[in-house]
């Protein structure tokens, strides 16, 4: 060795804060390691294997999961604008006690607030007692199939921050949904139909609209597909009128050739790979969808335990009874939207409509589920963004009180795939107010649903800006007392 280049590795090891203890020797041998991957690399890319690999990996296909899971589906109904947890599954006595007593409470300035009873009774149902109000007569029913979480809490009490809480985890956009990170870790079953499916409410707009349900950092193709519930589920799904499956499938052809000859100079751009997986995805679908989504199909009596034939029952009947087919044909997650449940004012009126649109369908849902034998592998999972307060401005109580928004207790319920039905797990205060015992966040909710599929939170990783990210960001415990 020439004494400048002696001198060289003598300062690289003594001076340079960027290796930190590595020595000469280190230094040369992770150099000479570092030079041999380049030139596998390039010799790789110069005989075309490297992009060929790169257009082989597929997000989609089914993976293994960490464990054994108890579920192969979830399907998630989503109550956007946060049902009360003492008007459905909680029951506070005490409230009915105090209502129309006046407290005070600050917002920003002293206003008059008064308690608000609620305007439900409630009642015992299955074997097990769970309580339910009359909200739920139909779902009262399937109550040794569900498991009642009471002591729920969130981080955000504003709609649109914690409709993405409770989504991807965080309260501000960006980052994976529940649904993407599923995908992410097992992939689905069935290439014909999306991994990932959002029945949205054709009333009303979604908090942060498609955010809800992006991949973030996560590859394109787990990012979830909305379908309409009413009318085409898809818009221009079939061809035009002339256009043969044979001049389709020439068309995707000549388009991949195109693609490829670029993926040959750039092979790791994700956002081409999702596109050309997302057409071919779209050509096979044409065939697979209106097959799955043929509600029509169903026998009278089927439609008939949904509410498919009753205009108030129609919409989410029909959301369910879509979501039950897709779970049946290998989709992996599917979320319902339901909107309507923000009752800042005449909460009996605006709940009880809630309750009427809702309880025959997602009752049908899990009996129909049972049934077929569905149930004992597909994770229900009901609830909204956050809870509501046991209070409301005097100024309500003249159109009819309701409640305003409450991050601090909320409730959800389970069933399905590995959960104990018949279980009612937490408490919360003698008002409803905040979580007592046996207290769970949204992330242990999500470390749960991650659970039941076979998905360990805390090894579900991505590696992205710099740290490995997680739906459950530092972890969550799973919701032990409601597992079989």
């Amino acid at each position: 060795m020439r004494k400048g280049e002696f001198e060289f590795c003598n300062q690289v090891e003594q001076f340079d804060p960027r290796l930190g203890e590595m020595g000469r020797r280190d230094f040369v041998y992770r150099f000479g390691k570092g030079l041999g991957s380049l030139a596998l690399t390039s010799l790789l890319f110069g005989d075309g294997r490297l992009a060929a690999a790169a257009r082989s990996e597929n997000p989609l296909l089914p993976k293994k999961p960490h464990f054994t899971p108890k579920a192969k589906s979830c399907i998630f109904m989503f109550m956007q604008g946060a049902p009360s947890q003492m008007d459905t599954f909680d029951p506070k006595p005490k409230l009915n006690e105090l209502h129309g007593k006046p407290i005070l409470r600050k917002y920003g300035s002293l206003e008059k607030r008064m308690y608000v009873g609620s305007p439900f009774t409630f009642k015992r149902h299955g074997q097990s007692g769970v309580e339910m109000s009359d909200m739920f007569s139909e779902l009262g029913t399937c109550a040794d199939d569900i498991a009642v979480v009471r002591a729920m809490h969130t981080s955000s009490q504003a709609h649109t921050t914690a409709t993405f809480f409770m989504n991807t985890g965080v309260t501000i956009p960006g980052s994976p949904s529940v649904g993407a990170w599923t995908i992410f870790g097992l992939g689905t079953e069935n290439q014909n139909l999306p991994a990932f499916v959002v029945l949205p409410d054709n009333r009303t707009r979604i908090f942060g609209g498609p955010i809800n349900w992006a991949n973030g950092y996560l590859p394109a193709a787990t990012q979830g597909t909305l379908l309409n519930s009413e009318g085409d589920p898809i818009v221009d799904l079939s061809p035009p009128a002339g256009v043969t499956t044979r001049r389709q499938e020439k068309n995707l052809s000549l388009l991949n050739q195109f693609n490829e000859s670029y993926l040959d100079v750039h092979p790791r751009n994700p956002n081409l790979l999702a596109r050309m997986r997302n057409y071919e995805l779209a050509f096979r679908m044409q065939a697979a969808v209106p097959e799955s989504l043929d509600l029509n199909s169903e026998p009278q009596k089927i439609r008939e335990m949904y509410g498919l034939d009753n205009k108030i029952t129609e919409p989410m009947a029909r959301k369910c009874l879509m979501a039950r087919r897709l779970v049946e044909r290998g989709v992996r997650f599917v979320q319902i939207y339901c909107g309507g449940w923000d009752s800042h004012e005449n909460i009996a009126g605006e709940h009880k409509k809630r309750g009427m649109e809702t309880d025959r369908p997602m009752a049908a849902l899990l009996k129909d589920l049972k049934q077929r034998g569905l149930l004992d592998q597909t994770l229900v999972v009901w609830g909204g963004e956050f809870g509501r307060t046991a209070d409301n401005t005097m100024d309500f109580f003249r159109t009819g009180p309701g409640r305003d928004h409450n991050k601090n207790a909320m409730v959800m319920w389970l069933a399905g795939a590995g959960i104990k039905g018949g279980t009612v797990v937490g408490e919360t205060d003698e008002l409803g107010i905040n979580c007592a015992e046996d207290v769970y966040h949204t992330h242990d909710l999500h470390a749960t649903m991650l659970g039941l599929m076979g998905l360990d939170d805390m090894r579900l990783t991505y590696y992205h800006s710099g740290r490995f990210k997680r739906l459950t960001d530092l972890g969550g415990k799973q919701i032990k007392e409601i597992l079989v």
